[in-house]
């Protein structure tokens, strides 16, 4: 670990805590259905399209009309994204001539959008025509992560609600979400972005002679408009294979350090609006608080783990240069432009958050450090998360954290002035618990079945951990692959799209039940048993909850895979 290094991390963190106040009073605005600066020019859009779509924004739904909704365009969404997969042959804006996905590629593909995971079994620039990357994968980026957007403002509407039997209007927080948070953003972003060399346009490929004489396609197309989005609503979903590896998607250092920027803005902001939603902006840096925590303990560990290097290089007898940069850390599979400082940056905040784009590659990361990504999704990607989704589960892991703080003294737990009561703690547990249950379910399906072996690219713990990575990624829906697994087959697609479905919405449905009985509940005025939760004490609760339910939970996997990996590499045995 070097000087330098840590300057860059704490010049991201500074920059994303100054961010965070104005963006979340922005927004906060958004959703409550304040005018803002920019309300003038698209407020007129914004009534355009509730007429034409006949929603009146002033009527709002009951939790269950919410989640109804939700699934309702969700499914549609899916439909759609589907057959545009298997008629692209047919359809316009095919210069490549790509042709139609199979049945399987195409149902995982479309899963994995609608549920903000992106996870591809493809290569972008082999696979998809202009036209899916744009009207399919992009737009699908930005409603999936409105959805997730919507979901949190639900929720806390349920906290910040008396006596009230609506959560609010799916299709107006969809809508707002979109034209006055996402969009704006995206253009200034893409924006940026093609003026620091990245593609936008839909030109043919090109072909080139090399300097060695060899011929080579160059992919290019509609790159800046999908990446701006992907990050903003932490999708991860690349136009090119190799990702943010790619020259093409992230042209050189300072577009690395604005796509981190993108990925954790939003998740950051959503503290604070849920701050002021609660009238009490300190319980949204509490929040806040404990996601920098866990951000901070997951950084320190990868950049540690890199940095340390494979101590069986020298022993292997490999040559001394290859040796001296081992030694001075662990570079394989990552960018010289980057390093190991920003690879690690960048591989702990896309797993922090559900959005899975990468900068290098996790399967050649030392053990521990390839771990820590894993446990970052493994604990519910709650450390700022995805767009929505990181919010309403930390929240979540509140409610159980009150729950435990009352249990301590012995009298019914309050959070924020409402009763956390029976119903409230049985369905964040069933939300919580689906994900393990998906996780550590489908991995020991895949670790016994000759399908499931037989996409793995090493064999022993590095193996497992392949299989582990997957299924953890799926369901977290983050869509970041751990790499050396062949998941492009009917038994991954079919399993892995499953996996991403329980992970979003077995966790929505129970999530907006909790919302839906809060905001029912009267307030409670605080007393002096009241537990403080805008405090060091609560934050510390919070943090352990989380790090204990994760330990318990994925302890055992985690000691098949990277933990026994590591001491076999100590001993000399390499996978």
């Amino acid at each position: 670990m070097t000087i330098n290094g840590w300057v860059q991390i704490l010049i991201y963190f500074v920059l994303l805590t100054v961010l965070t106040r104005p963006l979340g009073g922005f927004m906060y605005r958004v959703f409550d259905g304040q005018p803002t600066w920019i309300s003038r020019v698209l407020g007129p859009v914004e009534r355009g399209f509730y007429k034409l779509a006949g929603v009146d924004a002033k009527s709002e739904q009951y939790w269950t009309g919410y989640a109804l909704a939700m699934l309702v365009f969700n499914l549609v969404c899916f439909v759609t994204l589907y057959l545009l997969q298997l008629y692209q042959n047919l359809l316009p804006l095919n210069p490549q001539g790509m042709s139609g996905l199979t049945s399987d590629l195409a149902f995982n593909t479309a899963i994995s959008f609608v549920t903000n995971t992106n996870w591809q079994s493809y290569g972008g620039e082999t696979t998809m025509s202009y036209l899916t990357q744009m009207l399919g994968l992009t737009v699908h980026n930005f409603v999936s992560a409105a959805t997730g957007i919507a979901l949190a403002m639900a929720l806390v509407r349920g906290f910040a609600r008396r006596s009230s039997k609506t959560v609010g209007n799916f299709w107006v927080d969809l809508t707002r979400c979109t034209l006055y948070v996402l969009l704006p953003i995206a253009i200034v972003a893409a924006l940026f972005l093609v003026w620091q060399g990245m593609p936008q346009n839909l030109s043919a490929y090109t072909d080139v002679n090399t300097l060695e004489g060899a011929k080579q396609t160059i992919a290019q197309g509609p790159v800046a408009s999908q990446i701006a989005i992907k990050m903003l609503g932490t999708n991860g979903g690349g136009f090119f294979n190799a990702n943010a590896a790619h020259p093409f998607e992230n042209p050189n250092s300072l577009t690395d350090f604005v796509q981190i920027t993108l990925i954790f803005l939003i998740p950051a902001a959503l503290t604070n609006v849920f701050g002021r939603m609660v009238k009490s902006q300190l319980q949204g840096w509490a929040i806040y608080s404990a996601m920098a925590v866990l951000f901070f303990a997951g950084v320190t560990a990868c950049y540690w783990a890199e940095s340390q290097g494979n101590p069986q290089f020298a022993a292997l007898g490999v040559d001394q240069q290859a040796s001296s940069l081992q030694a001075g850390g662990n570079m394989e599979g990552k960018e010289a432009r980057f390093g190991i400082a920003r690879s690690t940056l960048f591989a702990t905040i896309t797993t922090d958050a559900s959005c899975g784009a990468v900068n290098s590659w996790h399967d050649s990361y030392t053990p521990l450090g390839g771990m820590i990504p894993l446990i970052n999704i493994q604990l519910g990607e709650v450390i700022f998360g995805g767009v929505g989704a990181g919010l309403y589960g930390m929240l979540l892991y509140a409610i159980i954290a009150v729950f435990i703080a009352g249990l301590m003294v012995g009298r019914t737990p309050e959070y924020l002035g409402k009763k956390i009561e029976a119903k409230e703690v049985k369905m964040t547990m069933l939300a919580i618990l689906c994900l393990p249950l998906s996780i550590l379910g489908f991995t020991a399906l895949a670790s016994v079945m000759p399908q499931g072996l037989a996409g793995l690219g090493n064999n022993g713990p590095h193996g497992f951990s392949e299989i582990l990575y997957a299924y953890t990624s799926a369901t977290g829906n983050n869509g970041s692959a751990f790499g050396g697994l062949s998941a492009n087959t009917k038994f991954y697609n079919i399993t892995l799209a499953l996996a991403m479905m329980i992970g979003r919405f077995a966790l929505i449905v129970p999530m907006l039940a909790v919302a839906g009985s809060l905001a029912a509940k009267k307030y409670t005025p605080p007393s002096a048993g009241t537990f403080p939760t805008n405090g060091g004490l609560f934050i510390a609760l919070l943090v352990g909850v989380v790090l204990i339910v994760g330990g318990l939970t994925y302890f055992p996997a985690l000691a098949l895979g990277p933990i026994v990996e590591h001491y076999s590499m100590l001993a000399g045995n390499l996978y």
